[in-house]
């Protein structure tokens, strides 16, 4: 296939992804493990090629340049391997979502009336630096019975492809298409492109990167996406709560990760407990090097905390995902000011409330419109894996079709299933 010919190699790509998702959607829930296990088989035999692969991206990486942190996110570790090769064989042992009948319900006029759930059918990912994304995706394409085209980024596509010919050997070997799971081959940008816009070929698209990719990705789709721009995740303490408790729970938020886009990024405050609880999180987070944003009230109380840098919030501030040991903080006089803010400001994603007042958490979480609440728990739990479902392909702040971490059923959806015994309409 001639990759220089963008347009054509494309449409082959997505006639062949279409071909094999019809195949997914029937294969069997036996065919579809056995696909798994091998891939974890497969994985852990070729670990040594794998990561030979993966060493030539690395060097490139360095050679041009590439941030620490960014060099870091490709490496093929033993450890990483062997993650992703655990998590197909976790996704072997859940129970397959698709063709699962719910709702069924017998009408006056005899038929029975369910909700039977199906896979999407091609789904296209497009995402950046880490390589063991190939094998999350391809991994949950399998257990959902769809087919995927997966575009990778320039800097891994010598792992990527290393890893891709793994999938393929492991569908193979169960008696499914290898066509099932794609790879695109060439690093042009042009073909993203043409991937965003194969309604023919392509059901839906799951951007996975930075904002700048998210932003390009649902402004020139023609296919529907799944997606969240930002992660400006709050912690709300309330006026009525313990106070070891919201350290504890707030300290984890915000430092015990701060690169993921579930990492609390906007701390607010109810004045009742500011004076108690801002002093002692300012010498928790002193040492750390964490950095505050502050409105005037909660600087005056953090002021002269020894390693504590404190900064005047601007507008800006209260709306921003810093992915650093930074955050803003915000004193509030009320539940309603809380709840405003992060509606206002807020991004969606995961917010929490700490608090020992049971209608205040019930409220939280009826009125902040994201797609986490949580109530006096960390918001580093908005994660596929820590929901139960297994893995994760992304997280959704939309509000149709998937919303928050989108794992195996959010790669299905539902059909309408009439049974009937002959029955007519009169």
């Amino acid at each position: 296939m001639n990759l220089t010919d963008i347009p054509a190699y494309m449409a082959h790509v997505g006639a062949e992804a279409r071909a094999a998702a019809t195949a997914m959607a029937a294969a069997s829930t036996a065919a579809k493990n056995a696909a798994l296990t091998a891939l974890a088989r497969g994985l852990r035999r070729e670990t040594a090629a794998l990561q030979a692969a993966n060493a030539r991206d690395i060097e490139a990486a360095q050679g041009h340049g590439l941030a620490a942190p960014m060099v870091d996110r490709l490496r093929l570790t033993d450890k990483v391997i062997a993650t992703v090769a655990e998590g197909c064989e976790q996704l072997a042992a859940m129970a397959d979502p698709v063709g699962e009948i719910t709702e069924l319900k017998r009408r006056p006029s005899g038929i029975s009336v369910g909700r039977m759930r199906v896979p999407l059918g091609v789904f296209g990912m497009i995402f950046e630096s880490r390589p063991n994304v190939t094998i999350e995706a391809a991994s949950l394409a399998i257990k959902s019975g769809n087919a995927c085209i997966l575009r990778g980024g320039s800097e891994a596509i010598h792992s990527n492809l290393a890893l891709w010919k793994v999938v393929q050997a492991a569908l193979a070997e169960a008696g499914l298409p290898p066509s099932a799971v794609q790879l695109v081959e060439t690093t042009d940008r042009a073909a993203v492109g043409r991937l965003i816009a194969m309604p023919e070929h392509v059901d839906v698209v799951i951007p996975r990167g930075g904002k700048g990719l998210i932003e390009r990705i649902s402004a020139e789709a023609r296919v529907p996406v799944i997606k969240h721009l930002d992660g400006n995740c709050h912690v709300y303490v309330d006026a009525e709560v313990d106070l070891a408790l919201a350290l504890k729970v707030t300290d984890n938020a915000k430092t015990q990760k701060v690169s993921p886009c579930n990492a609390a990024e906007s701390l607010l405050v109810h004045r009742g407990v500011a004076e108690a609880f801002l002093p002692r999180l300012g010498a928790l987070w002193g040492p750390k090097g964490v950095e505050l944003r502050c409105d005037p009230g909660s600087k005056a109380l953090l002021a002269g905390l020894p390693g504590l840098v404190l900064k005047d919030a601007t507008e800006a501030d209260w709306a921003e995902e810093y992915l650093a040991l930074v955050m803003s903080v915000k004193l509030v006089d009320s539940l309603d000011e809380a709840i405003a803010h992060i509606n206002r400001f807020g991004s969606q994603h995961t917010d929490a409330i700490l608090t020992t007042n049971h209608p205040n958490a019930m409220r939280f979480i009826r009125e902040v419109d994201s797609a986490s609440v949580m109530v006096n728990a960390s918001t580093r739990f908005a994660d596929g894996f820590e929901y139960g479902l297994g893995a994760e392909i992304g997280i959704s702040t939309d509000k149709f079709h998937a919303r928050g971490p989108v794992g195996l059923e959010g790669l299905t959806s539902l059909k309408w299933v009439v049974l009937g015994q002959g029955e007519i309409r009169t």
